[in-house]
């Protein structure tokens, strides 16, 4: 594994191929049939190797390819069919709501051809009482703001401030929240 300024290099790890391999076993088995929420949490735990809380809601099918660097924090939400592709780390603070159909990728690959085959990662974080809507993309290296909402459909390339709303392709700033809606 070679270190680079813009993240890790893992093209040729065969231990890292292993633990992918592993969690898109146990992802797989997840989504097999019908498992109560206690159980999706069992997986996630066998998944991640650490402790999911019991209040962490995450909807099947849900995919993931490496959860050894993804955290959930309490009252946690992630709805059905979304990816994390989550070699870079993933952290769910508390709170946070993620819609249907999300793709959380802290993956990518450089732009050179002669470099193209090597992948690269930054991490994602979502902070507390974020909201991401209905497919949303999130990009390596971004964090969420406490309190944000990332609108529907949305593609975020660059962090997203605190208590504000963002929304189109790429994802900008579209106003504060509201705190005082009912």
């Amino acid at each position: 594994m070679n270190e680079n300024p813009t993240g890790k290099d893992y093209v040729g790890s065969d231990d890292l191929y292993a633990d992918v391999q592993r969690t898109m076993q146990l992802a797989a088995e997840m989504n097999t049939g019908w498992h109560t929420e206690a159980e999706v949490r069992d997986y996630l735990r066998e998944i991640t190797g650490s402790e999911i809380p019991d209040t962490v809601r995450v909807f099947t099918p849900f995919h993931i390819n490496y959860g050894r660097k993804t955290t959930f924090g309490h009252d946690s939400f992630v709805n059905f069919g979304c990816t994390f592709l989550a070699l870079g780390g993933i952290t769910i603070e508390d709170g946070v709501f993620i819609g249907p159909h999300c793709v959380l990728a802290t993956e990518y690959h450089p732009e050179g051809p002669a470099t193209r085959h090597s992948l690269l990662t930054k991490p994602i974080v979502v902070k507390r009482n974020a909201w991401l809507g209905a497919n949303v993309t999130v990009l390596a290296g971004v964090t969420i703001g406490e309190n944000a909402i990332v609108a529907a459909g949305s593609v975020v390339t660059k962090d997203v401030p605190d208590n504000m709303v963002v929304a189109g392709t790429p994802a900008k700033v579209i106003r504060e929240i509201r705190i005082s809606e009912q």
